[in-house]
């Protein structure tokens, strides 16, 4: 039996379901694909029976500057090896919280936790304690981690935890004035995505005027704007996302790639709510771990130095043109969606996934591992080879699937 079937057979005895949650490949995934890896390098995988993949998932996120980033491996380690938790957060909390202040152009203020869902929560609540008022509005479909307030789409939340939190949906400006007039006077907050990538669905980058009505919605009220930039922040920019358009918001959430792969967050706020911060308790004991954070700062000079995003975009625009060429050559629809850092690959007339399921499943015997329905994630390790070795698989699945 090969080791990935026997690990598979050993964890259905003692994981419920044999894995859980976004990592579970049993969950309309490829059946070629591995639940278990041994190693990673860079761009690249190895899964427990000795296979190679060049990943375009970058274990969702967290990886933007490469697994085992020799520069922030040595950053983390040396940190980890003089102090890494004790009774109190070393300096380094002060050095992090600095350096994204700097970066960040509406940050006056950073704090910081272990993953995304952590970030969001906070967000809301400090929305909440400066307003004195329960209302966050959020999008249809919208995901912000899967804590009982943000999950819809499991049991174990019943109705009454989504009591205070009012759809609208996005990038539509006539649904969001419709949500925020039904709450008028009781609106805390509207937390918003650097741009819609509901899985399972086409990507859609963020309409300016959308953006604006959000800010001028949130001025009116005296209610925060909440972007949670958890699964784009530094993809898109090395600012907060929605900086480019002119947008500041007044919290933004941090997660995944922040401390390439180190298990870090980070809240960041401007001084309207720094106060208010000051009203909530939020903590953890793992919260103030000094590697992840000198980690986190070793991220941010390698994505500076490179120019992250932009070499992101490059390379991904690259994958992106070339999996046109072949999908019109070997006669398939495709529809490429999203920002080309975060690139979505679906087939038309697929509702199921099941095309995409099939394709993703023959590009990963030809040594590429995509996702058939999620968004996928560039990182500063893949190379102008890395792509061309991707299209030569690619095309050869494209030709496979008939």
């Amino acid at each position: 039996m090969e080791r990935d079937s026997e690990l598979k057979d050993r964890a259905a005895r003692v994981i419920p379901g044999g894995m859980y949650g976004h990592m579970s490949v049993l969950k309309r995934m490829p059946p070629e694909y591995p639940q278990f890896f041994e190693r990673a390098e860079g761009c690249h995988l190895w899964d427990v029976n000795g296979n190679e993949y060049i990943d375009y998932m970058c274990s969702y996120g967290p990886m933007i500057a490469g697994y085992a980033n020799p520069r922030i491996c040595a950053a983390a380690d040396a940190q980890r090896a003089q102090l890494d938790i004790a009774n109190g957060p070393a300096a380094v909390i002060v050095d992090l919280a600095e350096r994204l202040v700097d970066q960040v152009s509406h940050a006056e203020w950073a704090m910081f936790a272990k993953n995304g869902n952590d970030a969001t929560t906070i967000c809301v609540m400090c929305a909440r304690a400066r307003s004195d008022k329960p209302v966050i509005l959020v999008a249809n479909g919208a995901y912000h981690g899967a804590q009982p307030w943000a999950n819809y789409m499991s049991k174990g939340t019943p109705s009454e935890e989504h009591r205070n939190f009012q759809p609208y949906e996005f990038n539509n400006v006539t649904s969001l004035d419709e949500a925020a007039s039904k709450v008028q006077g009781r609106l805390a907050g509207i937390i918003v995505s650097a741009f819609r990538h509901d899985a399972g669905h086409h990507q859609e980058l963020t309409d300016p005027e959308f953006a604006q009505r959000v800010r001028e919605i949130c001025d009116q009220e005296e209610a925060a704007l909440i972007l949670d930039d958890v699964r784009a922040g530094l993809r898109l920019s090395l600012d907060a996302s929605w900086s480019a358009l002119g947008i500041n918001p007044d919290l933004s959430a941090w997660g995944k790639g922040i401390a390439n792969g180190e298990p870090l967050a980070a809240v960041l706020g401007n001084d309207l709510y720094r106060e208010a911060m000051t009203t909530i308790f939020v903590t953890g004991s793992f919260w103030y771990q000094a590697a992840p954070m000198a980690a986190a700062i070793e991220t941010l000079d390698v994505l500076s130095e490179l120019n992250g995003p932009t070499l992101m975009g490059r390379l991904g625009q690259q994958l992106r043109d070339g999996l046109y060429e072949q999908a019109q050559r070997h006669g398939h629809g495709i529809i490429q969606s999203g920002p080309p850092q975060m690139p979505t690959l679906m087939f038309e007339n697929d509702p199921r996934a099941e095309t995409g399921i099939a394709f993703c499943g023959l590009a990963a015997k030809e040594g590429v591992y995509l996702h058939p329905w999620h968004n996928m994630f560039l990182s500063t390790a893949h190379t102008e080879d890395d792509i061309q070795r991707t299209l030569e698989a690619t095309d050869e699945a494209f030709r496979k699937l008939g």
